[in-house]
This record gives C-alpha cells, sequence and structure tokens, in this order.
C-alpha cells in the first residue's frame, strides 16, 4: 500500500531536483536538453519504486531497494534512459571482448555535471558547499573500480574541481566554453 507521506515527499523531492537541474542546464547552455531531463522517474517502473523506498529526501530510494532485494529496479530502468548518466555508455568491445566504458558526448557530461550538482543541494540541503559534489564523486566506486571511460572522467572531475575551487559562476563559464569548443 502507498503511504501518502511518502508519495508527496518522493514527487516533491524528484521535482524539485529536476528544476534545479534545469535551472543549471540554462546555465550550461542545454536548456532544452534540460527540459526533458529525468522524465522517465515519473513513470509507473520509477515513481513506484521511489515511492515505496522513499528515504524522506536524505538519500536515493535506489540504495534502499538495493538493500532489499540486492538490486534497483528504479536504476536499472533509468540508467537505460537517461544519457546523463556514465552507466548508459557501456557497450561491447569486439577487441576485448568485454563490456567497457564508452567516451561519453560533452553535451551529457554537461547534464551528468548539472545533476551531480543538483543532487547534492538537494540532498546536503544546508549542508551543502561548492566541494560537496567533487567529494561525493572523489569517493565513488565508479571512479575507484574506473567504470568511467577515461575522457569522461577527466572532463567531469576537472569542471568539478573548478566548481570546488572558483564556484558555480567560474564552472558554468568553463561549461559553456567546452560544449561550444566540441560542437
Amino acid at each position: 500500500m502507498i503511504r501518502w507521506r511518502s508519495f508527496c515527499g518522493h514527487l516533491s523531492t524528484i521535482t524539485k531536483h529536476r528544476h534545479m537541474v534545469i535551472r543549471h542546464c540554462w546555465k550550461a547552455g542545454i536548456f532544452w536538453q534540460g527540459l526533458f531531463h529525468d522524465l522517465s522517474k515519473y513513470s509507473p517502473t520509477e515513481f513506484h519504486q521511489g515511492v515505496r523506498y522513499y528515504q524522506n529526501g536524505k538519500r536515493s530510494p535506489n540504495e534502499a531497494e538495493r538493500e532489499s532485494l540486492g538490486y534497483s529496479l528504479a536504476w536499472m530502468h533509468h540508467k537505460g534512459r537517461n544519457r546523463h548518466h556514465f552507466e548508459y555508455w557501456n557497450d561491447y568491445n569486439p577487441m576485448t571482448k568485454q563490456v567497457e566504458p564508452v567516451e561519453m558526448p560533452m553535451r551529457y557530461v554537461a547534464e551528468m555535471f548539472c545533476d551531480r550538482v543538483a543532487a547534492s543541494k538537494i540532498y546536503k540541503k544546508d549542508a551543502y558547499d561548492q566541494t560537496c559534489p567533487l567529494t561525493y564523486f572523489v569517493n565513488s566506486n565508479a571512479r575507484k573500480q574506473g567504470r568511467l571511460h577515461k575522457n569522461t572522467e577527466k572532463e567531469l572531475m576537472e569542471l568539478l574541481e573548478i566548481l570546488a575551487e572558483q564556484g558555480e559562476n567560474a564552472a558554468f563559464q568553463e561549461l559553456r566554453k567546452r560544449l561550444k569548443n566540441k560542437l
């Protein structure tokens, strides 16, 4: 049975996050891309699990779903439909006969940056500062295990370092410059 508080809380959290990403995408110069950000979170597959495993807006429901089931159905659905997640960019390499990371196009790296900054702000609330997204990424298993293409990791890391050291205005200015050079 769905609890009303979890329903409203999850809807509010994902909507606040999405709107913040849209604002960040505007700053990055990819407004239209931002408008389509994370629409799959409103699909029945993702939304139902998000409500069921709602964490009071303090962490992702996907983590709780993983702890309960050993996997996250919502995450598997989400990462397969949203190109701003590095997990989307894995493919079979016929030379090595392994699934390997593929370099992400810069416009999706930009959206990933916007997404990470917004997620840090939403989950950290008043404890957020401009170093939070970098700290989270540096400590992530994905980075430690080499699950991103080296060029994608380098681009994201540089942007997060600019954010941490120089602030949002400098980071978004650099992001717009990189997007312009890659298009």
